[in-house]
């Protein structure tokens, strides 16, 4: 479903990827691990389309995303890809229920539409009476279930994860993680997780492991047996 061939990244004489190539299948949860420095979230961030790297390309379904002109990636960003971050990235001055709905929004979809569909994924992570909250009245772990709502609001191929866990106490970091795995299982979706966490590394299907801006190993996890 995704592939990634030969992606050089450099800012400056800093070389931060060095030729990576990735290959994520459909329906697959990937965990990507490393030290700091290793090349993991600028990875992320050029399969997410967020960045461009001097060289190589990014593939969905056979197609070299990198060469669609700004506005034509935007579009295919926004209706393919949700993004969930460490510290959840909600704008303050909106409710959960508007946070959810802004990317179906910017997305051409109708309000109303939108904001049912909000609704139903507000429901789905058990936060049906906080729709008129907003993120100053949430816990973090309540926050970051609004992100995963946000993320699958368009309903994308595929979720990309920062630390998404890295804010958070044992037991929402628990909850987070069988979310995860449950949305895969009901929705079908394909994640890939940047994480220092290692129970959510072994619990994905494979673990990429970085070093020095490649790929240097990886391993199956306890769910590796999914296809």
């Amino acid at each position: 479903m995704i592939e990634a061939r030969n992606i050089i990244k450099r800012y400056g004489d800093l070389e931060v990827l060095r030729g990576v190539d990735l290959d994520i299948s459909e329906g697959e949860i990937v965990s990507i691990v490393g030290p700091s420095g290793a090349g993991k979230t600028t990875l992320l961030h050029i399969i997410g389309t967020l960045d461009t790297p001097q060289q190589g390309e990014v593939r969905y379904d056979g197609n070299n995303v990198l060469a669609l002109k700004d506005r034509e990636l935007a579009h295919f960003r926004n209706r393919n890809i949700g993004f969930v971050f460490q510290f959840h990235q909600l704008l303050p001055e909106f409710t959960m229920l508007e946070n959810v709905a802004i990317p179906a929004l910017l997305g051409g979809d109708k309000r109303n539409e939108a904001y049912d569909r909000a609704r139903h994924l507000l429901d789905r992570m058990h936060l049906a009476d906080r729709l008129d909250h907003k993120p100053s009245q949430l816990s973090g772990g309540e926050c970051q279930r609004v992100a995963v709502a946000r993320a699958l609001i368009n309903s994308p191929k595929v979720i990309l994860a920062d630390e998404p866990s890295g804010s958070l106490d044992s037991q929402n970091r628990q909850e987070l993680h069988r979310l995860f795995f449950e949305l895969r299982d009901e929705m079908g979706q394909t994640f890939i997780i940047v994480t220092h966490d290692e129970d959510l590394a072994a619990q994905a299907d494979r673990t990429l492991h970085m070093r020095d801006g490649m790929i240097v190993d990886q391993t199956i996890g306890n769910n590796g047996a999914h296809q």
